[in-house]
């Protein structure tokens, strides 16, 4: 950013220099817009990479259009491409824009939005690509964003330049119409016109098959880093222990990501094209009024079409703030009531045999209304924000098109002005009320575009959170050893609110068997889940072998979709495994009949039982080999005989795997070579004692 900010700096004291040596006071504006232009492109270098790439490329635009034009009136640019010069007012309007990146950089909620956006255009993943007809190439996926919306913005550039260009068509055109000049008119029409609509609608085209490619990269990218934010480390499981701190994260990864791009994308790029179209049109009426006097006065009014127009605009901002502002914190509830009216329904259909055993219809269909009855409620209040607020925008959108015929008609009745500079003050008009009216344009676009950013920075910080649980002090520390043991030492169990339920210090042997017992709520589970890594609530050390592979099987199994070939598999490959392998595994576990079955996709939770589900979890822990194996009421739905054979089927095929199990029933002490209950102490806390 700092040679670029040279450039223009040597571009400006180029434009003093050629006004002091002709004394005159051409290309001063454009020198003035450069020194501020040096300035903040200087120090965009600390900006966000999002904004420092829109700060480049108007900064690049200002050097080349200025020197452009500075060529063109020294008489240094050929007359054969002097219908290709760009507008005079471009190169200002592009320096303005670099001016006002850098000054909306300094405002809260940008800094916000930007931290979520460049995550895409500051990485450094590489991407291979294969650009029709061109062969296949590497590239980082960043510099290829960056490359995409360089383009999208230059496009917008060239696209607002044309409106330009065709502004002056139409002025020449009715003029030609009101001069009755035939020739004129339809050489008009044939060379200039139909030139650059053509022009037009091509950049049009192109523009919306990359800004499509840059929309679902950004969205693949994105998705992708909270998918694997959320699931490090499990960090899903420590979000959940958190509670409502973030709801409904598989919402705020699907939905909330894609608004999210295509609000940022959509809202920037209209932006850009609003101010464009605002500083161009700007320029062009402020000449079209600069003498303008009262009519029947002498008294002339420098910008006159100009001022009405922001005055006009200003107050339908400041009205339309003033009747919308509620609609960001209705935006923001709505879609968590939405999403958590879906999770219902989805948890429903998981447990619908368990409601339909228990005759609950009738308790779940009040459920869901009450949670749809929030959807309704908050629906009915932004109707009611929205209608006020359409009201007053269809009204002023209604007579805003007249706005510049009322005040400039006086001048063409008195013959001041043609018909074709009536037209194109009211077309300049137009355009530059509406683009001071954005914000009344796209205020609702807005207010739920805001509401999507806190969503996701919630949710950002919710995950940081979960991160850092177990991480800080007090915690949990982990350490591997050379011994083969596993050894609790110290070990205080905590739930999420800080309350204490455990206290442990005891030692598992390689090629143990254990069975823990003790009454509910004394930690059972929880003992496990700390040793397995999970739980990130406590104090005290857990010292383990070093690289030991463990396996943890919880009372209630979970079954992925897809075929049976994945649910076996689970967590690895569908692929992982040979079809014999599999079979085998179903057979051990009292599954054959299942056994034909592999590639069938069904959704296996509900097809299959209680005691079916720990089977299949039996049949992973039969493929994966783990070292340890604990085991927190994995054969509870099975009934005694059955929970019997497949203990014996464990110590025959994993013979020297640790097993550690939680169990209530008496049986279980026969498989196991130790046995450890869970009971109270002085302190009311629970502590293992050997039986």
């Amino acid at each position: 950013m700092h040679r670029l900010a040279t450039l223009v700096a040597l571009l400006t004291l180029t434009l003093f220099a050629l006004a002091g040596f002709n004394k005159t006071t051409d290309g001063l504006d454009l020198a003035v817009v450069g020194v501020l232009l040096s300035f903040t492109t200087w120090r965009s270098a600390t900006m966000s990479r999002f904004l420092q790439i829109l700060a480049a490329i108007f900064a690049t635009e200002f050097v080349v259009f200025g020197a452009i034009l500075t060529f063109a009136e020294h008489g240094l640019w050929p007359e054969s491409l002097a219908s290709f010069l760009p507008p005079d007012s471009l190169p200002i309007t592009v320096g303005i824009f670099g001016i006002i990146i850098h000054a909306i950089s300094y405002i809260p909620g940008i800094a916000s939005i930007m931290r979520i956006a460049d995550r895409y255009f500051d990485g450094f993943t590489k991407v291979t690509v294969r650009p029709w007809p061109l062969p296949a190439f590497s590239i980082r996926e960043q510099t290829l964003a960056r490359g995409f919306v360089v383009f999208l913005v230059v496009v917008n550039q060239a696209q607002v330049g044309i409106s330009v260009r065709l502004s002056y068509f139409n002025r020449d055109w009715f003029n030609a119409l009101e001069e009755k000049n035939s020739e004129l008119f339809w050489r008009l029409l044939y060379t200039v016109f139909l030139f650059w609509a053509l022009i037009y609608i091509i950049s049009a085209i192109i523009e919306y098959v990359i800004q499509s490619q840059l929309i679902i990269r950004w969205r693949r990218w994105l998705t992708e880093r909270y998918v694997g934010d959320w699931l490090d480390d499990g960090g899903h499981y420590r979000l959940a222990l958190q509670g409502n701190s973030a709801d409904n994260p598989d919402q705020r990864i699907a939905d909330d990501v894609d608004m999210f791009i295509n609000r940022t994308y959509n809202l920037s790029i209209s932006l850009i094209s609003t101010l464009s179209s605002l500083v161009s049109f700007s320029i062009i009426l402020w000449s079209i009024s600069s003498n303008f006097t009262i009519p029947g006065t002498d008294v002339a009014i420098p910008g006159f079409l100009f001022w009405v127009a922001c005055l006009y605009s200003g107050f339908g901002t400041l009205i339309t703030h003033l009747i919308g502002r509620r609609l960001i914190g209705l935006y923001f509830n709505q879609q968590k009531y939405e999403a958590s009216f879906r999770f219902s329904l989805a948890r429903l259909r998981e447990y619908a045999e368990q409601v339909a055993l228990l005759r609950g219809e009738p308790t779940e269909q009040g459920l869901l209304m009450t949670r749809f009855g929030d959807v309704i409620y908050n629906f009915l209040a932004i109707v009611s924000v929205r209608k006020i607020l359409m009201a007053f925008t269809a009204f002023y959108g209604q007579i805003s098109p007249f706005i510049p015929y009322i005040v400039a008609a006086p001048f063409y009745f008195i013959g001041k002005i043609q018909l074709g500079v009536l037209t194109q003050t009211a077309s300049a008009f137009g355009r530059v009320e509406g683009a001071l009216s954005y914000f009344i344009d796209a205020y609702a676009s807005i207010a739920d575009y805001l509401s999507v950013v806190k969503r996701l920075t919630s949710f950002d910080s919710a995950l940081q959170a979960a991160r850092s649980l177990g991480t800080t002090p007090p915690d949990i520390k982990r350490t591997n050893t050379l011994s083969t043991d596993l050894h609790v030492e110290k070990l205080n169990l905590t739930l999420p609110n800080g309350t204490s339920i455990l206290e442990a210090d005891v030692t598992f042997r390689q090629g143990d068997s254990v069975l823990i017992s003790g009454p509910s709520g004394s930690g059972k589970s929880t003992l496990l889940r700390a040793i397995a890594g999970i739980w990130p609530y406590g104090t005290g050390h857990i010292h383990g072998p070093e690289q030991a592979s463990l396996m943890l099987l919880p009372q209630k199994p979970y079954l992925p979709q897809g075929s049976l070939r994945a649910v076996i598999a689970y967590p690895a490959a569908p692929n992982s495994y040979a079809d014999d392998t599999l079979r085998a595994a179903l057979t051990h576990v009292g599954l054959a009949k299942l056994s034909g079955a592999l590639d069938e996709e069904t959704n296996w939770a509900q097809r299959l039982s209680g005691g079916e589900q720990q089977r299949i979890a039996l049949a992973r822990a039969l493929l994966a080999k783990p070292e340890w194996l604990f085991l927190d009421e994995a054969t509870s739905a099975l009934d005694e005989e059955s929970e019997n054979r497949l203990y014996e089927m464990l110590k025959v095929n994993l013979p020297g795997a640790t097993i550690i199990s939680i169990g209530h029933r008496s049986t279980l002490k026969a498989f196991h070579a130790r046995s450890i209950r869970l009971e109270g102490n002085e302190k009311g806390l629970f502590t293992p004692r050997e039986l």
